[in-house]
């Protein structure tokens, strides 16, 4: 490793290899030389203007987690758990019908727009995830948010309740969301698949491309400004495109009618929250392109 790299950041690295060796994860995405001495070095260019902040600079709602409760995780979350370094998901089937071409809803048009996509998608049986689920999980929200939030499945917790991201990772996202200063209320969330996966694994590809179709019609009805992509599975859906998550960070991307910004999913930084300050980051990127300020404490 360069001499550039700071001692301590090269032995975190190697604790971190080793960690996830004894996973019995062996291959990694190998990051150009240039962008991962950036990253080591903190560069602002990095995550645009978006500065990387520490651990101390963190929002204390962002940085407040159970310890106990991240800990068991890395075990198993049954919040939406994320499988970010394991994705292997095919290139979608090409998207619905693009925003311009769609009859544009005036605002008080949208909620009941979702509505009828939610009586539409009915007792769904379009795929095998339904026989095993409790309750449909459609979406939660504000029709009209400027800001909306993807994921990629229920969890347990989202299964029981009909509800997305309810578990530990949505009490973090809760946090997130009130970090950037808003409320839960004030922003859409929905996830690639509506019924859980059984042990809470991948979506497989015939389940997510059955599925996230009506993904994108929630997305053509409420029209956020800007979209947060919440782990690999949730990016490589809503794009068609297999790059790693780092690949997708720390830039602003164009989907449909909406900006699209990429971060780590709640339940992976459950497991890490060492990376915490990385998703912080990401979510200011968000927040310069709503023009938001983070709220003063």
């Amino acid at each position: 490793m360069s001499a550039l790299v700071d001692p301590n950041l090269r032995d975190a690295v190697e604790a971190r290899l080793r960690f996830y060796r004894e996973l019995g994860v062996g291959e990694y995405y190998r990051r150009p030389v240039d962008a991962a001495l950036m990253a080591a070095l903190g560069a602002a260019t990095v995550l645009g203007s978006a500065s990387v902040v520490s651990s101390q600079e963190l929002p204390l709602e962002f940085s407040g987690v159970d310890p106990v409760a991240a800990k068991e995780s890395v075990v198993r979350s049954d919040s939406n758990f994320d499988h970010s370094q394991e994705a292997d998901i095919p290139p979608r089937k090409p998207f619905p019908a693009p925003p311009e071409v769609m009859a544009a809803l005036l605002p008080e048009q949208h909620a009941p727009a979702l509505q009828q996509l939610r009586e539409e998608i009915g007792d769904c049986t379009r795929c095998k995830l339904h026989t095993g689920r409790n309750k449909l999980v459609f979406g939660d929200g504000d029709a009209n948010a400027r800001l909306m939030f993807v994921g990629e499945g229920p969890g347990a917790d989202e299964d029981a309740q009909g509800i997305p991201f309810v578990g530990r990772g949505g009490q973090l996202l809760n946090n997130m969301i009130g970090a950037m200063g808003l409320r839960r209320d004030e922003v859409y969330i929905a996830n690639v698949v509506k019924c859980r996966p059984p042990a809470n694994r991948t979506p497989e590809p015939d389940e997510g491309h059955t599925c996230s179709p009506f993904l994108f019609r929630q997305i053509d009805i409420v029209r956020p400004e800007v979209i947060v992509a919440l782990g690999q599975t949730a990016v490589t859906y809503l794009t068609g495109e297999k790059r790693s998550l780092s690949a997708w960070r720390g830039a602003v991307h164009s989907l449909r009618a909406s900006k699209l910004i990429v971060t780590f999913h709640p339940a992976y930084l459950l497991r890490d929250p060492n990376q915490k300050k990385f998703a912080w980051a990401d979510l200011q990127i968000a927040m310069r392109e709503l023009g938001l300020k983070a709220p003063i404490r």
